[in-house]
């Protein structure tokens, strides 16, 4: 299976039911507007991705470390170019799913932020990523 990413071409290796060796991927946006994608075909969900001048591991130690600095924030897992974060509400304690990609040919962090529950959103997780952009700019 043949993948296109922001200009940069991935060959995505399935084999056997484990998908260990599968390089990671950002699902789609449901049809709900609880979610936003910087691989979002729509502009209901569409949302830059984060771009970086410096080198690839040097824009991933900055981005985790802005995530380890936000309260409610934790990396659940990591597997090379890919970070899942969980995004936890104060007050309801409701979980999001915040995912990031490393593309270091195309100089750009790919990320989908995305509700478990409910239909809107109410902007959170579009507000969500634009602070975590505007932090790892304040870093450079």
């Amino acid at each position: 299976m043949m993948r296109h990413l922001s200009g940069v071409l991935f060959a995505i290796a399935v084999s056997g039911s484990s998908g260990a060796d599968r390089i990671p991927s950002l699902d789609p946006c449901p049809g709900s507007p609880n979610c936003v994608s910087s691989l979002a075909t729509d502009n209901k969900h569409f949302i830059e991705p984060l771009r970086f001048e410096d080198a690839p591991q040097a824009a991933l130690a900055r981005l985790r470390s802005v995530l380890h600095d936000t309260d409610r924030m934790e990396i659940v897992s990591e597997s090379g170019p890919y970070l899942h974060v969980e995004a936890t509400s104060r007050v309801f304690r409701f979980v999001d799913d915040v995912e990031f990609l490393l593309i270091p040919e195309a100089r750009l962090i790919h990320v989908r932020s995305a509700s478990r529950t409910g239909y809107s959103d109410f902007g959170v997780n579009r507000r969500r990523v634009e602070r975590i952009r505007a932090a790892m700019q304040s870093m450079e």
